[in-house]
């Protein structure tokens, strides 16, 4: 098992499709299917399970789509599993307590759900969806023993949620042991060639490469994305915690969760679920260690994730609704003065006591250093207190408020 580097990989196809995994196992093995691939001349059969247990899919499964997704574009063959099975069971990961069955109208109703909200991501007309009940709801009372044969119990309480209800004596029931046999069945019947999850899938994702090798099959290669944190900043993105954005919310809504996030979450929102090109997130994760004040960050992130599950205008209409909603309160009558950063004359990195001072708003850098330091200037409406600070070159204007009397629209050159 390892975390990646691509210092090394020259490969296009590969560098891509390694790109922001956290884990590969084993060493090499995604390498050697796509080289599988093309000495085979066919698409690889990539998979992801999906257990309808809630209605609305969020940006914590967009980490794991968009790598589908990467996978699509280069040709390969994406194969979702509804598990409406398995969702009479639960997935146990991280729960600490057996999980309560959906009823089947509820199942249903929700992989109907989770299909459309997939389009949002995936060219749904390349994707093979199956239904996990297809085969499992067939097997018998002897075919369940043989499968419960393949594996032993120790090795199922290595499981760390496993591991530690057994420890601290929660009751495990036993259907939910089952869970990640199940699992990796639907990994035997596909014939997957790479299964992708999040890292809290690595257990149930070993067995499928468990059964495969059992049954003298080539086993499957895994990846697994990092989990995003939700808007709590603490835990892994769920809809049960409430911490939760979903990738159908309203645009407004959505853009509002954006920036309600911890300032400490940008790295990973910017890096996981952004659309920016690598070289765009790396230019922007650069000037995020340079500012105090990562408001234009936030927004210009927001922007984007509206931008990528809805459409351009709805972005535009999430932003200036949050504007004038939240940062422009009690200005809705202030009349700005627009003025072109062009007609400054300033040089390309733009620091906010130097504009200042081209404003005529105070004769020096010392006499602005004092004022943006004792909160005298908001920048979009927030308060900006750090005198190197640059004005944002994500936007396309930026509004300014020095004093109680200066209100200033600086377009920025594009």
């Amino acid at each position: 098992m390892s975390r990646i580097s691509l210092k090394n990989n020259t490969n296009q196809e590969e560098s891509a499709l390694l790109r922001g995994a956290e884990i590969i196992l084993p060493d090499n093995s995604v390498s050697e299917k796509i080289e599988l691939s093309k000495k085979e001349k066919r698409p690889l059969v990539v998979k992801l399970g999906f257990d309808p247990t809630a209605p609305d899919l969020h940006l914590g499964h967009a980490v794991v789509l968009k790598k589908l997704k990467q996978f699509q574009e280069f040709g390969h063959k994406i194969v979702l599993i509804i598990g409406d099975f398995t969702a009479n069971i639960g997935d146990p990961t991280g729960k600490n307590k057996t999980r309560p069955p959906l009823s089947k109208d509820k199942i249903d109703e929700n992989s109907k759900t989770y299909v459309h909200q997939l389009s949002k991501i995936l060219d749904i007309n390349k994707v093979e969806i199956r239904y996990n009940s297809e085969w499992l709801s067939k097997m018998n009372l002897t075919d369940v023993i043989k499968l419960l044969a393949t594996y032993n119990l120790g090795r199922m309480l290595t499981r760390d949620d496993f591991r530690k209800r057994y420890e601290n004596e929660i009751p495990i029931a036993m259907h939910e042991l089952v869970y990640p046999l199940l699992q990796g069945y639907d990994s035997l019947v596909i014939k997957a060639d790479i299964e992708i999850g999040g890292t809290d899938q690595l257990f149930n994702l070993q067995i499928g490469r468990f059964l495969q090798e059992a049954k003298g099959l080539m086993a499957q290669a895994i990846i697994c994305m990092p989990l995003l944190r939700g808007t709590d900043g603490t835990d892994k993105m769920s809809k049960s915690l409430n911490n939760y954005i979903g990738i159908t919310e309203e645009p407004k809504k959505m853009f509002g969760k954006i920036m309600s996030i911890p300032d400490k979450l940008l790295p990973e929102y910017i890096t996981l679920v952004s659309s920016f090109d690598p070289e765009k997130k790396k230019t922007i994760l650069d000037q995020l260690k340079e500012t105090n004040n990562p408001m234009h960050i936030k927004k210009a992130l927001a922007f984007n994730i509206v931008e990528q599950f809805h459409s351009i205008k709805d972005a535009q209409e999430a932003n200036d609704h949050f504007y004038h909603q939240f940062q422009d309160k009690k200005q809705d009558n202030v009349e700005y003065i627009t003025v072109p950063l062009s007609s400054l004359n300033l040089e390309e990195d733009i620091d906010l006591m130097s504009v200042l001072v081209a404003l005529k708003i105070r004769p020096s850098k010392t006499a602005s250093h004092t004022l943006i330091e004792q909160g005298g200037v908001l920048v979009n409406g927030e308060k900006v207190q750090d005198p190197k600070y640059k004005l944002p070159k994500l936007q396309e204007e930026v509004l300014l408020k020095c004093g109680k009397m200066n209100f200033y629209k600086i377009i920025l050159n594009k």
